[in-house]
């Protein structure tokens, strides 16, 4: 079947989706003269003007989470003929809802996410998940009602600890809009020859070290974790790694490396432990690709991080 192209619109009521969506399709460059299926998973503060659109347009409500079905979908899709979907999804769903749900020729094409900058802290600090949910694979996250004088910094560190690579825009108003250009420094220096790595930034050079692998390669780090041992390693091979969480308490888990060491047996299953290593990026089985391999030089023992979990 020929892929269908979903344009994804996340955000809580009153973000400025529905807004978004109508001028999107009243501007004929977006339509091409082509057909598009408008999913609208909520009752938006803002009603469609299907008068303005510029192409043909069908128009699907969805009520409920429960209703958002892969037999719902499929007989959705088996009534019209389109070339594209938008969807206006729920703020208070989860995203993976629709992505375990979709027709199969269903491709996501882009997805964005529009937040009330003035509701913003509040939401976030009562409705974290649901949060970090849209901005964690947003490719454009849009702070509208922002004030000129706000500080883009705290709105910024939030969209960075749940997506490195997402646009940000702050909206002042109609047609008056600014980009993020806050470059993120990171609070460690990996232009070192060796790279000294801090109790407290463990997430930001776990998260570098596997986005930017080749920037390590044959690089010396000094780090404490924890040793994992057992299941299929070949003797002197580890886990080494700390609990990490990006979200919440439900998303902790444990975010590890290879770890090279012959004498590694000289340490319990979960010891904490400061390794000296040089880094080589090589095809790791565990990892299924190429990735970061910690060739100890050495090991030793030391009192646990404080805080054990890392955090952003």
């Amino acid at each position: 079947m020929r892929e269908k192209p979903v344009y994804l619109f996340t955000g809580f009521l009153g973000a400025g989706k529905s807004t978004f969506i109508q001028d999107t399709l009243a501007t004929p460059e977006f339509g091409e003269g082509a057909n598009t299926l408008l999913l609208v998973c909520e009752s938006g503060e803002v009603a469609y003007d299907e008068s303005k659109f510029a192409d043909k347009v069908f128009i699907e409500r969805i009520e409920k989470e429960s209703d958002l079905t892969e037999a719902r979908l499929n007989g959705i899709a088996s009534k019209y003929l389109f070339n594209r979907v938008l969807v206006e999804y729920n703020g208070m769903w989860m995203t993976q809802t629709l992505f375990e749900n979709m027709p199969r020729n269903w491709v996501i094409a882009q997805e964005m996410t529009f937040f009330d900058a003035t509701m913003f802290d509040l939401y976030n600090k009562n409705m974290r998940q649901l949060c970090f949910n849209k901005m964690q694979n947003a490719e454009l996250v849009v702070f509208n009602r922002f004030k000129k004088d706000n500080d883009k910094l705290p709105f910024h560190k939030e969209v960075r600890v749940a997506n490195r690579r997402s646009q940000i825009v702050y909206e002042f108003g109609p047609n008056d809009i600014e980009v993020d250009d806050i470059v993120d420094e990171l609070p460690f220096d990996k232009k070192a020859s060796t790279v000294e790595v801090a109790d407290d930034m463990y997430a930001d050079w776990y998260r570098d070290i596997n986005e930017n692998q080749d920037d390590y390669s044959n690089k010396s780090i000094v780090i404490k974790g924890r040793v994992v041992k057992g299941g299929d390693m070949k003797h002197g091979q580890f886990g080494f790694g700390r609990h990490l969480m990006t979200c919440c308490v439900e998303d902790i888990q444990f975010a590890a490396l290879l770890g090279i060491y012959d004498r590694i047996d000289d340490f319990k299953n979960g010891a904490w432990v400061q390794i000296k290593a040089k880094v080589r990026i090589e095809f790791v089985d565990a990892y299924g690709e190429k990735g970061p391999v910690l060739y100890c030089k050495s090991v030793e023992a030391c009192e646990p991080c404080n805080p054990e979990v890392a955090t952003f």
